[in-house]
Order: structure tokens, then C-alpha cells, then sequence
């Protein structure tokens, strides 16, 4: 049933990108070259890829009208080759059932693509749209494309800011509810960046007003972020080490390599030791000391 209902998606009209370029043109220019509408294509021999190739692009393939098989043998920039795709121990590749229970091979296509997933005769996953495009974040915009009003279309600057990061969780992980064990220790779960930002005494501290937003704009790929953010409530941080001129984020929210092919900026904003054998780059210091 949750297969069924990720594939029909209630009764929502999505009218596409290029709907929206009618009017928006130039932040539709903007967004198609971003890493976000890339995050789905095709190969030349019809395998899907899962990635725009900023770190690596893992393949999937229908393998009979019930299964997929997302390869094990993904390729990554780092290295300009293939390696093993994460989590996987050999590659030969897992089989998912395109509608078991948990529906993750449906929920990958639907977190890398933008409206409606349907089914071939052949009972091949169709996305609407490939790639995170206008609607996956303002909503199913038939209705605002034919009689455009603030109110029948989503404005994600409008939320609050933990509607936003969940909004954004709901494909990049929604934040850990409360008592959820949550496996900090774990490198690979950096990756989804609303679980580790929603710990950090930043956003706890910000009377809900830091959201993904704050630092992102979703119209355009991430860029290095400045220190103008962080200054808005830290305007003369008291500073232990020399800091040699580095942005607030290179310390406060290190890089963790997961694999030496990968890495993904730690979202838990913190003060971290950086250098020397017990280097640790997971949780803050002190929120380690105090738990």
C-alpha cells in the first residue's frame, strides 16, 4: 500500500518545470543546472544514474517486472573510477522488490525526481520529471500554472524553520523523533544532514528561526558559506586557537570522509579537535563531555 500510494500520489496535478519558466524564468534557468535537477538520468545503455556526479553516481536497473537492482559498482569523481557502491560488500548488486514493504526503491526514484511515479507496460518505474525540480519543494503547481495566487502554491520561505528541515528531511532524513536511537558514532550518517543539524545547539538556540534555508538556496548548487550568517549571533566569538583566517565552517562544521572516495560537511555545528590522534570530527566536544 505504500508502494501504491508513492506511485500515485494522491490526486495532485504537476504541470513541470517548464510551466514554471514561464513566468520564473530565470531562477528556472538557475535551478535545471543545479546539482538538485540532475540528481536522475539515464545512461547510454538505459541504466538509471542516481547522482549528478558532484561526489559519485550509483546505477539501478530493472531486472524483471517485480525487481530492481541498484549495482554494486558505483562511479566516483574523487577517483574518476568505479569502486564499491556504499553499503555494499561485493559487486554484484542487491535486489530490491519494487513493492515491498518498505518501498525503497520507490522512494529512491521519487526522492530523485519531481512529480507522479508511474508504471510501464512492462512495469518499469516512469518518473514524472527526473531530477529535484520546482515542484518537488512549491508543491503540485497545475492549479497556480493555469491561475497563479499566492495561495495554491507552496512557499517554503513561508514555513517555519522546522517545516523546512523537515520538509528537506523527507528526502535528505528527517530529523531523529525524540527517544529515536540515532547512531552518531556512525560516519555514513553525516550524509543526511537535517539528522545531525537538529542537534546542534545552533538551531536549538535559535527560538526556531535557522532552518536549511538560512544557508541554502535552493534555487542554486551550494557555495562556500561566508561568515555573515554565523555573525548574526556571533559577532565576537572568543577564538582558543589561532584560526589562520578560516571561514567558521571549516572548523565548526568539519568534513567527515566516510570512505576515502567521499565526504559530506558535518551539519552538527560545533567545536570540534580537528588535529592530533584523537581527532574527532562526529560530535561537538562539549556535547560529547556532557553525554
Amino acid at each position: 500500500m505504500v508502494g501504491l500510494a508513492l506511485l500515485l500520489l494522491a490526486a495532485q496535478d504537476f504541470a513541470g518545470s517548464r510551466s514554471c519558466a514561464v513566468c520564473h524564468s530565470e531562477i528556472a534557468r538557475t535551478q535545471a543546472g543545479t546539482h538538485h535537477a540532475q540528481a536522475l538520468g539515464r545512461t547510454r545503455d538505459r541504466r538509471w544514474a542516481f547522482g549528478a556526479g558532484a561526489q559519485a553516481v550509483t546505477y539501478v536497473s530493472q531486472a524483471s517486472e517485480d525487481t530492481y537492482v541498484e549495482h554494486g559498482l558505483s562511479w566516483y569523481k574523487k577517483s574518476g573510477k568505479l569502486a564499491l557502491t556504499p553499503g555494499h560488500t561485493t559487486p554484484d548488486g542487491v535486489t530490491y522488490q519494487t513493492f515491498a514493504a518498505d518501498s525503497n526503491i520507490l522512494r529512491c526514484f521519487q526522492c530523485h525526481s519531481t512529480g507522479k511515479l508511474r508504471l510501464t507496460p512492462a512495469r518499469a518505474i516512469e518518473p514524472g520529471q527526473p531530477g529535484v525540480r520546482c515542484e518537488t519543494c512549491h508543491g503540485p503547481g497545475a492549479d497556480h500554472a493555469a491561475k497563479p495566487q499566492r495561495g495554491n502554491i507552496r512557499n517554503p520561505a513561508r514555513l517555519s524553520a522546522v517545516e523546512v528541515n523537515d520538509l528537506c528531511g523527507q528526502c535528505h532524513r528527517m530529523p531523529p523523533a525524540r527517544g529515536e536511537a540515532t547512531n552518531f558514532e556512525n560516519p555514513w550518517n553525516v550524509r543526511h544532514q537535517p539528522v545531525y543539524f537538529s542537534q546542534s545547539a545552533c538551531f536549538l538556540k535559535s527560538e526556531g528561526k535557522l532552518s536549511c534555508l538560512s544557508c541554502h538556496n535552493p534555487h542554486e548548487d551550494t557555495k562556500p558559506l561566508g561568515d555573515a550568517k554565523c555573525a548574526e549571533c556571533h559577532a565576537k566569538p572568543r577564538h582558543t586557537t589561532a584560526i589562520a583566517g578560516n571561514a567558521c565552517v571549516t572548523c565548526h562544521m568539519p568534513v567527515v570522509n566516510p570512505s576515502p572516495l567521499l565526504g559530506f560537511v558535518n551539519h552538527w555545528i560545533g567545536v570540534y579537535r580537528l588535529t592530533g590522534p584523537r581527532a574527532k570530527l562526529l560530535r561537538p566536544i562539549q556535547q560529547r563531555t556532557r553525554r
